[in-house]
């Protein structure tokens, strides 16, 4: 399985996502360093949220350089049939098991709630886990951007971890939907997934369905005309991932127990 991972490295400009420079500053600042703690965080809370989490599966903590970071983003694509929903519940467990809560959006049906239960079979947090997964279905692209708008007043202290299940799909309901208006809540998300992992530092995952891509033999966008080869892509591009702290992890299968996990920069 081809599992890889790079660090997004595209540059923002704060007045275009509509953010105070006063807000920018903040984030910048809250970006280039960890937080301080308060007088109410314990040693071992402030230690679990400063660290790296790594997951069950030894080749994407690989591909990570170890583990996901705390406070940034992680895109896991892949075809149908690929690990990434099975990935992400599986950093819910680790979440939920430090006591943290967990924001679990599911846009297509994808992971049901028993398969969120089934997860917690075997886990410590058997018993409980309930308490800590706020588990949503949003199906369409206006209540994705509602929640989306409404993400940071959602925030607890206690909140660790947000799932966003199938994040394509929505985009996927609406073919028709203008160019301009796709790229402007495409900034939207990429502004709230900026301010909520640098200044509440939230973990965010998304999982994302692939899309065929043609290119010519130079290597610029092709079509069925001129297309040399086809290559695999996740379906949203890197528009809504800030950078510096946004990973693409991409999952490819080979068989049924095999396959390639590459992280890939946002020019694939």
């Amino acid at each position: 399985m081809l599992i890889s991972a790079d660090l997004v490295g595209r540059k923002y400009d704060p007045a275009e996502l509509g953010i105070d420079i006063s807000d920018s500053q903040s984030i910048i600042t809250a970006s280039q360093r960890p937080p301080g703690p308060t007088l109410s965080q314990s040693l071992a809370s402030l230690i679990s949220r400063s660290q790296s989490l790594a997951c069950s599966y030894a080749a994407v903590n690989t591909a990570l350089g170890g583990g996901l970071p705390r406070g940034h983003i992680l895109e896991i694509s892949g075809p149908p049939g690929s690990f990434k929903e099975t990935l992400a519940l599986d950093y819910a467990r680790i979440f939920v098991e430090a006591n943290e809560e967990v924001i679990f959006i599911d846009t297509q049906n994808m992971t049901s709630l028993a398969t969120i239960k089934k997860t917690f079979h075997n886990s410590s947090a058997a018993t409980d886990y309930q308490n800590l997964v706020r588990y949503t279905h949003l199906h369409t692209l206006p209540d994705l951007m509602l929640f989306i708008h409404n993400l940071l007043s959602e925030i607890h202290a206690k909140t660790g971890l947000l799932v966003l299940n199938s994040i394509s799909f929505p985009f996927l309901s609406h073919p028709d939907i203008q160019s301009s208006k796709r790229t402007a809540l495409l900034e939207k998300i990429h502004q709230v997934f900026l301010q909520a992992s640098a200044l509440n530092n939230l973990t965010i995952i998304t999982t994302s369905q692939m899309s065929t891509k043609l290119l010519n033999a130079d290597g610029s966008p092709g079509n069925f005309e001129t297309g040399a080869k086809a290559v695999m892509a996740p379906q949203l591009g890197s528009t809504y991932l800030p950078a510096g702290r946004s990973y693409r992890l991409a999952i490819v299968p080979e068989s049924r127990t095999t396959g390639q996990d590459k992280v890939h920069s946002d020019d694939i």
